[in-house]
């Protein structure tokens, strides 16, 4: 079957990145791969406009929780950018992998990051503490529909205000743009073998939009930006 056509439906295959044992410095260098990445996608400014959206309307600062943060870039970023805007924001995050926990720590103190780092798992059952806005990216095509599902519900019991997924698009062009993106910003084997692998196992947006409806996560918005990207956003009903 030609790769066009089995983009047709999602195929999910094994990652490198979720298996164990992976050797930490190339761990590393993969994360690093992916921040270059995510910042030609701008998804931290997406991320924060939504956030300056919301200022208006809740108590100051606005908390927030990344679930399955990786490196912890994004979260960093946008602490960063907070506080260059005047933006008052309480960030925390999670990943269930320690090594990349240990990673993200590091990475703020080397890049001046305010964020509170924890390992926990997306997927638990949520404490009764709440957040304003409750956030992911690239993380829900590691997951069969079921999980996401659970995952959405997860996300809609933590938070007050918002609920965002961003994540790829899975597209002939996602795809080309992942095959070849991968290799122009990163010499991470690991980057190369999982970019396109990632998009074969992501969602179209209509599926994307689904998931959230069978979670009951109804009126969702959904936001396509470059490069195949999408961000679906849910408000809790007043």
């Amino acid at each position: 079957m030609r790769w066009g056509q089995a983009l047709n439906q999602r195929d999910r295959q094994p990652e490198v990145m979720d298996q164990p044992g992976l050797d930490p410095a190339e761990h590393a260098r993969a994360l690093r791969g992916l921040r270059r990445i995510n910042a030609i996608s701008r998804c931290s400014s997406g991320l924060l406009r939504s956030l300056q959206e919301l200022h208006a309307s809740v108590s100051k600062p606005i908390s927030v929780l990344e679930l399955a943060c990786g490196g912890g870039d994004i979260a960093i970023d946008l602490d960063r950018m907070a506080r260059r805007s005047g933006l008052a924001l309480e960030i925390r995050a999670c990943d269930l992998n320690p090594e990349a926990i240990r990673l993200a720590r590091g990475n703020a103190q080397r890049r001046g990051g305010h964020v509170e780092f924890s390992v926990a798992d997306a997927l638990a059952e949520p404490a009764q503490d709440q957040v304003d806005v409750v956030y992911c990216t690239l993380f829900a095509h590691h997951l069969d529909d079921d999980a996401v599902v659970t995952l959405f519900r997860v996300m809609a019991a933590r938070a007050k205000h918002l609920v965002i997924v961003d994540d790829l698009i899975r597209s002939r062009l996602g795809y080309a743009l992942a095959w070849g993106g991968t290799r122009l910003l990163s010499r991470s084997w690991v980057v190369h073998t999982d970019g396109p692998l990632s998009v074969r196992a992501a969602f179209t947006p209509q599926e994307l939009v689904r998931l959230a409806e069978r979670a009951g996560l109804f009126g969702a918005t959904l936001q396509r930006f470059w490069p195949q990207r999408q961000r679906l956003i849910w408000s809790p009903p007043l």
